[in-house]
């Protein structure tokens, strides 16, 4: 058995969702396509897929198999084409992710960009607050706002990213202006849900490091829904530039505790160690560093 063309197969009938379908596909036929598939089952010892009279799925253990089929096959595929010339045209599916509000904001016109310049590419967006698994999950590359303490993956800089603490008018004439991070105490804060120190605020200002624990009405797994609540006049928001550039600028939001800095972060893009970087998430990434390479729209914060 030729356990790469197996494996195409394989890929195939899942991709298609049956054995006529891939046979189709592939230009092949039928009763070859359902005898590779047994072989394959036969040579791993497992069930890879479900078949009825009317319908293919894959199993559980299919399924981890179709997505390590896909990464290998797409390997030789970039292999080859490493020392062909075909090298000039990127071709398959491009997997990112990245978080939600940046990504709904500044990085879905790129990404539309970038595969309106090479037609020959497919493109899957995973927009998440949640960090995915990049291996283990099948991603090639994935947008992320972060201090970059994942050794097991590489990442690039692209831009950086401030942070800083902003009210609305309206919220600080009610409730007043606190003049140092513990007067914090007694404010309602708005809180991100995946903030890595929770509830404490951790402050670097003229007298050093202070952390406070704050508290509030809402709390929200994403960043552009509390800087929209901080708009509203219901608390104070620990926010990153490129969401509240817009209503600072407008001055629906205004900083506080300026001389204190909640630190900052950077915008990178990751991507699993391999020895040869394909083609499509090298050209991905040298696309989003031109974007980003200039000073960021969201770049406020001074």
């Amino acid at each position: 058995m030729d356990i790469s063309s197996a494996m195409q197969i394989f890929v195939e009938v899942v991709r298609e969702e049956g054995f006529t379908a891939a046979a189709r596909k592939l230009k092949v036929s039928k009763s070859h396509v359902s005898k590779q598939v047994d072989r394959l089952e036969e040579h791993l010892g497992v069930r890879l897929l479900e078949r009825t009279t009317r319908q293919v799925s894959v199993t559980e253990l299919g399924a981890i198999y179709f997505e390590h089929c896909r990464r290998i096959l797409e390997e030789i595929d970039e292999a080859e084409r490493a020392v062909t010339s075909l090298q000039a045209s990127p071709v398959g599916l491009l997997r990112v992710s990245a978080p939600v509000s940046f990504g709904m904001m500044y990085l879905n016109e790129v990404v539309l960009d970038f595969i309106e310049k090479w037609p020959e590419l497919e493109i899957d967006i995973h927009y998440a607050d949640t960090r995915v698994d990049l291996i283990g999950e099948g991603f090639d590359v994935a947008v992320r706002i972060d201090a970059l303490d994942d050794s097991g993956l590489i990442a690039r800089r692209l831009a950086p990213i401030k942070l800083g603490l902003v009210a609305s008018p309206e919220y600080l004439e009610r409730f007043g202006r606190p003049g140092h991070p513990r007067e914090l105490d007694g404010h309602s804060c708005l809180l991100y849900k995946y903030q890595a120190t929770g509830t404490n605020w951790r402050l670097h200002g003229p007298d050093g490091e202070t952390v406070v624990r704050v508290e509030g009405r809402v709390t929200a797994n994403n960043g552009r829904a509390l800087v929209d609540a901080a708009r509203r006049g219901l608390g104070i928001a620990l926010a990153p530039d490129f969401i509240a550039f817009d209503a600072l600028d407008s001055g629906e939001l205004e900083f506080i505790l300026k001389p204190w800095s909640p630190g900052n972060l950077v915008l990178s893009a990751v991507y699993p160690h391999r020895r040869y970087l394909s083609q499509k998430v090298r050209l991905f990434i040298d696309f989003l560093a031109e974007r980003y390479r200039e000073s960021p729209p969201w770049a406020c914060m001074e």
